[in-house]
Parts: structure tokens; sequence; C-alpha cells
């Protein structure tokens, strides 16, 4: 590893983001080499090395996790980080195997829209499960005995935020683990393992890879124990990262402080243009100065992230907005360089109003993507 990335608690983030995970170089080798596609390695008589059969480890993951643990625990010791499928498969893994039948974990009754489901088969399992609000901590109040709590801050898709470390040491006080999903925050917004958490989770499909093109989900963690049972999950269920995709990731985390930058400060711009529009309600962004969110998101991130929330006054009026947008694709996820917005409640898995809107910024030019999303509301504000 490079004297720059050991040094890393103390380099900039551009800086970490473009050498993060390299090898050393080698004459006439690639800077990144590229990916190794194998199903089984060399392997004469006994097993050693870290190479054998390609469900447990692959040379194109190693370098991925590395640059991962990197941003996420920079210039820390004794932090893992395993590559998935897939979020879902991250966050799958985290919660089996570290749940036993009578366990109970507590969850955010206002997370990502797949966890009622993980809910109906953690009951299944014998587990209990209790939710309880992102917003005001709320969690804290159904926490006791329980065995891990799921923290999603900022929420997904409504942007409340919680105070994670003082969830953390209420949580531990009660012997809990803690496992963050951190992925509308990215590694450069916040840092779940600095705040005192147990895991950090992600989505890479998001924003950390950034480009639409790749399925991926991660774990970091900062203990041994924990994490053997997430990599002996990993190769049970087999819910693992493609070498392509894992090559795709790293090649595009080099560039994830400019996107990041930049579609922050595009989503603060995009959300101020927004508050000025009588006909939208319920805006949130944790950036906006008079968000609620926006005090506690200030002590604990670094980058509030690229996702805008609002409400229109209809489902037909939501429709017609994002049917009028030029520059913004009507599509689901987030995190990407081409702007996504969408009406999220035709997935029928969120508590919001029939005109909520999700909104994901991408880098495009500020004054364009305003002029569009202005021009979209003007057009569907005819009936």
């Amino acid at each position: 590893m490079s004297d720059a990335i050991e040094d890393s608690g103390r380099t900039g983030d551009g800086t970490r983001a473009v050498r993060a995970g390299l090898p050393e170089p080698v004459k006439h080798e690639p800077t990144l080499p590229g990916p190794v596609f194998a199903a089984h390695f060399h392997l004469p008589g006994e097993v050693t090395g870290p190479y054998a059969y390609g469900r447990d480890d692959n040379p194109t993951w190693t370098l991925l996790e590395r640059a991962i643990g990197e941003l996420e625990a920079p210039g820390r010791d004794g932090v893992e980080t395993l590559v998935f499928a897939s979020g879902m498969a991250a966050i799958s893994a985290v919660l089996f195997s570290q749940l036993r039948a009578g366990d109970a974990v507590v969850f955010p009754s206002d997370g990502y829209q797949v966890l009622p489901l993980v809910r109906a088969q953690l009951e299944a399992y014998g587990i209990e499960v209790r939710t309880a609000p992102t917003a005001g901590d709320a969690q804290l109040e159904v926490l006791d005995g329980a065995r891990l709590l799921w923290i999603e801050s900022p929420s997904n898709p409504g942007l409340d935020v919680c105070d994670i470390r003082r969830l953390v040491e209420a949580a531990h006080a009660r012997g809990a683990l803690v496992a963050v999903d951190n992925t509308l925050a990215t590694p450069l917004g916040q840092r779940p393992l600095e705040l005192g958490a147990d895991f950090s989770v992600a989505s890479g499909t998001k924003q950390l890879t950034g480009h639409g093109d790749v399925l991926l989900g991660y774990v970091a963690g900062r203990d041994s124990e924990a994490m053997a049972a997430v990599r002996r999950w990993r190769k049970i269920v087999g819910a693992i990262s493609g070498p392509m995709e894992a090559w795709l990731a790293h090649r595009s985390i080099a560039t994830l402080q400019l996107r990041v930058d930049r579609q922050n400060a595009t989503a603060l711009v995009v959300a101020e243009a927004l508050r000025r529009r009588p006909e939208v309600t319920g805006l949130r962004y944790p950036g906006l100065p008079d968000d609620p969110s926006h005090k506690i998101a200030a002590q604990q991130m670094r980058r509030f992230g690229c996702v805008v929330s609002f409400t229109l006054p209809s489902r037909a009026r939501a429709e017609r907005f994002l049917e009028a947008l030029r520059l913004v694709e009507d599509a689901t996820s987030f995190g990407g360089v081409r702007s996504t917005a969408e009406r999220r409640g035709r997935w029928g898995g969120d508590a919001v109003p029939e005109g909520f809107i999700r909104m994901s910024v991408g880098a495009e030019d500020p004054e364009d993507l305003v002029a569009d999303v202005l021009r979209a509301l003007d057009e569907s504000a005819a009936a």
C-alpha cells in the first residue's frame, strides 16, 4: 500500500478516492489490474494462501474491498470490508449472520421499502422485529433487550436523520450491536464506524459507483468475530459480486469525490429553487439550514447527499411533472451522474403521499437542471 494511503487519515478525500485500493506499482503492469475471471485457482498440496475457489475470494474483490475500507475508515487498522452481489445481499448477510431465533432487532419504520419483506422473513425464523421512526432518535424507545439496532440515516426516502453516536452509545450500553445503512450518505458524507457503529452497510449500486450500471453491496465492520460470521454467510449463500462488477466499481470510486461534490452542491441549489414554489410542500434536504434534520446532520455528516424529496398536490400533478422533465429520467434508484426522479408511491411500500417525489440530483450543470425542473413544474400545472 502506498505511503499516501497509509497516511490516509490525513489525506484529502479526492486523493484517497483516486488511490484507494491500488496495489503496489509493478513495471509494465496496469495501475489498476483488470478483472480476474476464475472459478478456481491452482492449488497443489496443502491449502495455503488467499485464493482457492471463486465463491470464497477473488483478487479483484480484494482490491475493491481494500478501497472501500480506506474510505469508510481511513487510517484505521482492524476494519474488514466484504463486497456482495447487491445492497440487499449485504443487508441480509448482517441480519442473518448476527440474529438467532429469540433475538430482537430494531428497524426504522421509515426505512428502505424492502425492509418489510425482510421483517416478515425474520419473524418467520422466530426473531422479534420492532420498529420506530428515524426522526427524534425514536428507536431508543424500543431498544431494551434487542440484539441488533439497524439505523438508516438519512432515511430513504423521507431524509430524516438521527443522532448516530447517541444511538450507538445507548445500544452498546444495552449489549446490542449497531449497523448503519450508509447508502445515501456514502463514506464521503458520513463514516458510521467512526461514530461508533459495529457495521457500515451500503448499496454500492448507488452513488458509490454512480453510473447506474453496477449492482453491488458491501459490509465494513470493526469486530473480527462478527465479520467472520458475515463472511461465512456470504460463502453459504453465494451472494458474491462478479469480477467485472467489482472492477467497474473500483474504477468508478476514483471519481467519487468529484461526483459527490458536484451532485451535493447542485442538490442544494435545486432544493433552494423548489422551496420558492408554492405548489411544493414537504420539501426535505438535510443541507438546507431550515430542514428539520439539518442540525444533527451537520454534526455528523461531512456532505449531505444528492437526494431531494418533496410533494406535489396530487398523483396526477406528480405524474405530469415527471413526464414534462427532459434532463431527469423517470427511474428508481439514486446517486447516478444522470438525474432521476420518481413518484415513490407507485411502489406501494413507502408511507408517503401520492404526490411524493424522490429526486436524485446528477452531475448536469446546475442552471440547466434547475431550469428543467422549474419548466416542468410550470407545464404540469395545467390539468
